[in-house]
């Protein structure tokens, strides 16, 4: 390695100085972590929100230093919780939580676009334990093989490794209602967005948190207005943000061009760059050839498949390259993902009435439980009762229903809204009529 490590504070926009020991430098160099930079936290969310585009490696920087922060603050109103060593895993946790992600974020971990498909929390294990990839060499380094895999069974949630307990917390810390991942990305997101929606005192939620006898987080009762702030941010941030209709219409667009590219590959009628031909058609993709795909693989494709004579793979690099003809979606109060099932053959035939081809300019996003989710309990306050039991605020933010969105061109929009509106009317809860 040459000269040693030294250890080194990183500048962040939100937390400020964030300290990183050498060793977790080690961990941090590594080009499976590096990668992170080229992977947009959220997407194509630039569509709407311009300023967007941070990526994955400040958020992990940033959920590091929150876990660290959260274990001294219980250091200290309950001292001796957690030893040193498990401080440092928790840390390590919470760094290394997105290491798998795959490029475009959650948007493009879909068997539809992966030929080798796994989770991007499956990915993370394989990058994590094999000897091939830098970032496994250095955390075997750091931590020794008995460590490393009490790390990887406090990722899994396991209540012991090797007879030495993991407390519940431990994991909640890394993965919950109210983990450093959700604190990081919520006042990150906003920050970046420029989405002015409130915000919520991370340090003030920190301080409010205790661990009970069971091992499980609760909150001070005194902390349930910095919790419901949380919630209320979380609300915000789903619905402006996260679930912004521009944000679930590129997001199809993306996946949609690539399913064609791959199809189009497979019939040999598209040339794919190595990386493309790694994610869209090798059936055996080893997790070095996946730490090797970032965004600007796709990216960089999206000039020659604007111009490619497949009228489907162009519609859709097209729309991604200038923001032109983008479809719009029907204004149908409470939507429910079954209704799209029964509206949806009718209103072909309307389309390609008007011209225009139903399989690709029809397009049904579901807003579901998938990577962003409204509160759906798991917060206790002190004495073991859930928030939402305390709270009416937080009782109104519990959204059990699946939301569905449906586009169609613009120039038909409102009459297609028309049509649609007369058969969902006679009661938009059920769908007697159509029985």
């Amino acid at each position: 390695m040459g000269m040693a490590m030294r250890d080194r504070v990183i500048r962040d926009e939100i937390h400020k100085d964030i300290f990183v020991p050498a060793n977790h430098a080690k961990i941090i160099d590594t080009r499976e972590f590096q990668r992170l930079r080229s992977i947009q936290q959220l997407s194509t969310c630039e569509y709407v929100f311009p300023a967007a585009n941070h990526n994955r490696f400040s958020h992990s920087l940033g959920a590091y230093h929150l876990a660290g922060t959260l274990v001294s603050s219980l250091n200290e109103v309950q001292p001796g919780l957690v030893s040193d060593e498990d401080c440092e895993l928790i840390q390590l946790a919470a760094l290394l939580h997105d290491v798998g992600h795959p490029p475009f974020s959650h948007l493009l971990e879909t068997p539809e676009v992966f030929a080798t498909y796994h989770s991007h929390e499956h990915w993370g294990r394989l990058l994590l334990e094999s000897e091939d990839t830098e970032v496994g060499k250095a955390l075997l380094e750091v931590l020794g093989s008995n460590r490393r895999d009490r790390l990887f069974a406090l990722l899994d949630g396991q209540a012991e490794h090797g007879g030495v307990r993991i407390p519940p917390f431990m994991k909640e810390i890394v993965a919950s209602q109210l983990d450093v991942d959700r604190m990081d990305y919520m006042v990150r997101d906003q920050a970046n967005t420029g989405a002015q929606i409130g915000g919520f005192d991370i340090a003030r939620v920190i301080r409010a948190l205790r661990v009970n006898k069971a091992g499980h987080f609760i909150v001070k009762s005194w902390g349930l207005p910095a919790i419901e702030a949380y919630l209320v941010t979380r609300y915000h941030m789903y619905h402006q943000v996260y679930f912004h209709k521009v944000n679930m219409l590129t997001q199809n667009y993306l996946v949609r061009m690539l399913v064609r590219a791959r199809t189009l590959a497979q019939d040999g009628n598209l040339t794919l760059s190595q990386p493309l031909q790694n994610m869209l058609l090798n059936t055996s993709l080893n997790p070095k050839g996946y730490a090797s795909l970032n965004d600007a693989h796709i990216r960089v494709a999206l000039p020659e498949w604007a111009e490619h004579e497949d009228t489907v793979l162009s519609h859709y690099a097209m729309r991604l390259l200038s923001r032109r003809d983008f479809h719009k979606s029907l204004r149908i109060e409470g939507l429910t993902t079954e209704m799209v099932d029964v509206v949806l053959p009718r209103l072909e035939p309307l389309v390609q009435e008007a011209g225009y081809n139903p399989a690709i300019d029809i397009i049904t996003a579901r807003i579901s439980k998938r990577g962003y989710m409204p509160y759906e309990q798991g917060i206790l306050i002190e004495d073991g009762r859930d928030a939402a039991d305390h709270s009416p605020l937080v009782r109104s933010l519990t959204q059990p229903n699946e939301r569905a969105l449906i586009f169609v061109p613009d120039s038909i929009r409102d009459e297609l809204e028309t049509s649609v509106r007369e058969w969902v009317k006679p009661s938009q809860s059920s769908l007697a009529q159509f029985e």
